[in-house]
């Protein structure tokens, strides 16, 4: 096992006044559409996305990667500091996160992770990254000189890890609220020496540490530390992120509607995909109970679909994801679409918008059929990751969703 504490480190966070901090936080900037956070942060020049979506304070017809979106950014962002409204704690320190969505509850650490361990693989990634989104955030980045959007990561499990920040959620936290969407967020600091040096030292015996969501940020950010070393300007090797262990994480389904059958009729296609799949009708909507099995919505009507099991290539730890597995065997050969990246027929419909947003797009002849799938696990994440694979588009839909805003890395004067 490699052991280097450099792996993570604590940071000087900037972070809102804990008066403040309900109106500060607000939803990942790529969550809500430009409109749905124009509405959201009407009557609240506090809300954060007057920063992560500042297009939101610019005339409706501007383009959202126009220099003048970072500007205004940046803009926004510096008078928050001015204001008093976001402090910068005074020193290094670590913080403890927990979020709580019903019965759900995850409690990770706030962390300046290595931009070297991400180079190196050892931050492991499992999705392909867009240039054109890449780009977005390495001007963001460098607008407000600050990483604001946190990376989601997962550790291994590991009992001591857990029972560190079990430690520090005793005390008062620095905020908790309750955002619109019912998710609980609670932030507590963890400034004691030896806390943090335990902390750095069991994070940093951890073989690897595995991005959930945020690809295209820590992606922006190791651009951004490569172009500061060339200019020899430092302060930038780390990305912001909370790291929770993969046990605790909580993937949901992210489910496929489709908008015709490729000239086949519903007689004929159920056919093609019984050469396939075990087809046998359900008495009403069809959550998958396991891997192999997927529900189908089809003219008015839902089916469970089992894959033969001999199609899928165990051995292969892409190959064999549900979502890999549907692709392959009906998504191309039945429907025709081989490109789900950039295919118009196809779309993809996350788990919390539940079942019936399956049902309504198919009775609304929008789409033609609809399949619900059996959410990715961690353990498939990791095995994919951990060989270097990345997964198909759309595989992964967490939940709860980390806040923007809370904590943010301000780049200069940090050093590792």
């Amino acid at each position: 096992m490699t052991s280097d504490s450099s792996l993570i480190r604590p940071f000087a966070g900037l972070r809102p006044r804990s008066t403040d901090a309900a109106a500060v936080a607000a939803p990942p900037y790529d969550v809500l559409s430009s409109d749905e956070a124009r509405l959201a942060a009407t009557g609240n020049p506090l809300s954060f996305l007057h920063v992560s979506k500042a297009e939101i304070d610019l005339p409706p017809e501007v383009d959202h990667y126009a220099p003048e979106v970072y500007a205004r950014s940046a803009l926004n962002f510096r008078r928050l500091i001015d204001d008093g409204v976001l402090c910068r704690d005074p020193r290094p320190c670590y913080y403890a996160y927990r979020l709580v969505m019903g019965e759900h509850v995850q409690t990770g650490l706030v962390a300046a992770a290595s931009i070297a361990a991400y180079d190196s693989n050892r931050i492991r990634k499992h999705e392909f990254t867009r240039p054109d989104k890449e780009d977005d955030r390495v001007r963001q980045i460098e607008a407000l000189n600050a990483q604001t959007g946190p990376v989601l990561l997962a550790h291994p499990d590991d009992a001591q890890a857990e029972e560190l920040l079990a430690g520090a959620t005793g005390q008062t936290p620095l905020a908790d609220l309750t955002a619109a969407d019912g998710i609980r967020h609670t932030l507590w600091l963890i400034d004691d020496g030896a806390a943090m040096a335990r902390i750095s030292a069991v994070f940093g015996a951890m073989p690897a540490l595995y991005i959930a969501d945020g690809h295209h940020r820590s992606a922006a950010a190791s651009r951004v530390a490569a172009s500061r070393r060339l200019a020899g300007r430092g302060g930038a090797d780390s990305f912001l992120a909370v790291i929770f262990p993969a046990r605790q994480m909580q993937i949901l389904d992210y489910n496929r509607v489709v908008r015709d059958l490729n000239g086949l009729g519903v007689d004929a296609f159920l056919l093609a995909v019984g050469e396939r799949y075990r087809v046998s009708p359900a008495a009403g909507p069809l959550r998958p109970e396991c891997g192999g099995v997927c529900g189908m919505y089809l003219a008015g009507r839902w089916y469970r679909l089992q894959v033969r099991s001999e199609l899928v290539p165990l051995s292969d730890p892409v190959r064999r994801l549900d979502v890999s597995v549907l692709a392959e065997q009906l998504l191309a050969p039945v429907l025709g679409i081989s490109d789900l990246r950039r295919d118009t027929r196809i779309d993809f419909v996350g788990g919390m918008r539940g079942l019936g947003e399956l049902e309504r797009r198919v009775d609304s002849g929008e789409m033609a059929v609809a399949f619900a799938m059996y959410p990715t696990q961690m353990a498939d994440l990791m095995a994919v990751a951990d060989i270097g694979q990345v997964m198909p588009p759309k595989s992964t839909w967490f939940e709860p969703k980390l806040a923007d805003g809370l904590v943010s890395l301000m780049l200069d004067r940090e050093t590792g």
